[in-house]
């Protein structure tokens, strides 16, 4: 387990046991070895709950929209009515044990699997902080321009709900880790391109609370507690948003840099990124915000975009018939099939979490010469990436493309660095390349070509040494059949060589005639589709 040297309890902390209440309706049985707490359903204000783990355990067909088409939709909104768009982004970190005990956790594991007495709240047990969480934190924060806190503190928010086993939960409230950064982007060309920057207002450390497993009839929940205690960065972002095509590149904006950084694997599907989206209207020219909706079971960045257009469209109606009061601070789910949001639950206030600090972790100190060691170890990020591939005279995009997935980039980069042409690189990558890991559904680390055996190729097809079409059939080779080695790549490529010097080439036509002095004959006497076999000979 990795601890930070600062998480032992100072003196004067003493265990606080409280008792551990159970729900009168709530059952503790074994099921094959593991444990379950099976809870009949009853009417409590968070019923609505239910209805957003079962939206996301559905896969509905979803609905394309095509990108002129929406934007036309968003124009018309934008004659009179402004959109103000702010999200809170949930990142879950990829370190080998949780936030604060010793727990692996495994993403699918059985459940109540990855458990201890910690992350069970059971009475008695006290957190240690894991120090990889801290490390996670400052080098996101780093990453988007943010001001570090040398010192802040862990809060304990209050709320009771079946899968938050302590009845509160580990978070940062008044002084959280980072504050004040923004995030740069590039959208796509197809959405009108331009560049765009969003600030950050703060980011802050906690934990994950556990999940509940819905029955098919919804008479009775499973919880889950795996999940209790994994360690989360919040990215709350500030108001800057207008679109939803903004807001959803926002997001995977969010998600490449965390990729790059390697702090989470962001994959939206297993939950590393969620995202809650906060939309308001308000009359064009008109300071103050309208009143803000949240809109929860956002599963990917296109339910993001298209999510935030319907409810931009909903307040805007609501808006233009005079019924603006009827627009309530509450929270929303957004339902894949009907392509809509329904209402979940009004919005809890702040006083209603009753923060507190938390007396059983002392403060996060950070050292200058702490925050330098972890600045330098950063990578180069999606943004300074974009950069260098605009300043090699690549178009927006090529650039969006290759800088999209850090393993994509990496393998480019270190093409061009065994000397290939940057165009030719780019062009093969975006395009056999990436069409054969679209077939395949293979990663560019999954196929056995190396960059330094694309830059020959390359420089072989530049050259004049092969043509493209030999290079495709080469490159085949190498994706199916493994790697050859420089020694045998070269002499792969120097089988398939072709031939530019005239003598020798007829030569070889000379020698193709005299050894089929039948053909020669029947070509002589008008079989001319005969050719196609002379020239086939040659080049055999």
């Amino acid at each position: 387990m990795q601890v930070s040297s600062s998480s032992i309890l100072p003196p004067g902390n003493v265990i606080q046991a409280q008792p551990l209440f159970l729900n009168s309706s709530a059952l503790l049985r074994r099921k094959n070895g593991v444990l379950y707490c099976t809870m009949k359903s009853t009417s409590h204000s968070h019923t609505q709950t239910a209805t957003e783990e079962k939206q996301q355990q559905k896969s509905p067909q979803k609905i394309k929209v095509p990108p002129q088409k929406q934007m036309k939709e968003v124009s018309k909104i934008g004659a009179d009515y402004e959109a103000v768009i702010g999200i809170e982004t949930h990142v879950q970190l990829s370190t080998l044990t949780k936030a604060f005990c010793s727990c692996p956790y495994s993403y699918g594991a059985q459940p109540n699997t990855c458990i201890c007495p910690v992350c069970m709240g059971l009475p008695g047990a006290l957190p240690v902080l894991n120090s990889k969480v801290i490390e996670c934190a400052v080098k996101l924060a780093l990453a988007l321009n943010c001001r570090l806190s040398f010192s802040s503190k862990f809060d304990r928010k209050q709320y009771f709900y079946p899968d938050l086993p302590k009845g509160y939960q580990i978070s940062q409230f008044d002084i959280p880790i980072a504050t004040g950064g923004s995030i740069d982007l590039d959208l796509p060309l197809e959405f009108g391109g331009g560049h765009r920057r969003f600030g950050i207002t703060r980011i802050h450390m906690e934990e994950d609370a556990g999940k509940l497993m819905h029955s098919g009839n919804g008479s009775y929940s499973q919880v889950d507690l795996n999940r209790a205690g994994v360690p989360l960065l919040e990215i709350v972002s500030e108001p800057d948003m207008r679109t939803g095509i903004e807001a959803s590149e926002y997001a995977a904006e969010l998600q490449r840099v965390v990729r790059y950084l390697g702090v989470s694997n962001g994959n939206m599907q297993e939950g590393s990124l969620r995202c809650d989206v906060n939309v308001s209207v308000r009359p064009i020219g008109q300071a103050e915000f309208g009143t803000k909706v949240e809109i929860k079971n956002l599963n990917s960045f296109s339910a993001i975009n298209r999510a935030i257009d319907f409810e931009i469209s909903r307040q805007v109606n609501l808006h233009s018939q005079g019924q603006q009061d009827s627009i309530v601070q509450e929270t929303r789910l957004w339902e894949e099939g009907a392509q809509k949001t329904v209402t979940m639950r009004k919005k809890e206030g702040l006083a209603d979490y009753r923060y507190f600090p938390e007396p059983d972790l002392p403060e996060v100190v950070l050292t200058k010469a702490y925050m330098d060691s972890v600045g330098k170890s950063l990578p180069e990020l999606p943004e300074a990436k974009r950069r260098r591939y605009e300043e090699m005279g690549l178009s927006m995009q090529d650039v969006l493309f290759l800088a999209n997935d850090i393993a994509v980039a990496d393998f480019f980069d270190a093409t061009i660095q065994k000397g290939a042409d940057v165009k030719l690189a780019a062009n093969w990558i975006m395009g056999d390349i990436a069409a054969y890991l679209k077939n395949e559904k293979l990663s560019i680390n999954d196929i056995k070509l190396v960059p330094h055996e694309l830059a020959e190729l390359i420089a072989s097809i530049k050259s004049g040494t092969i043509s493209g079409k030999i290079g495709k059939d080469v490159s085949c080779i190498e994706w199916v059949g493994g790697a050859l080695g420089s020694v045998s790549y070269s002499r792969l490529l120097g089988k398939t060589m072709q031939i530019t010097d005239l003598v020798d080439i007829e030569k070889m036509v000379d020698k193709v005639i005299a050894e089929n002095p039948k053909q020669l004959e029947q070509y002589r006497s008008g079989k001319t589709k005969l050719q196609g076999y002379f020239a086939g000979q040659v080049t055999n």
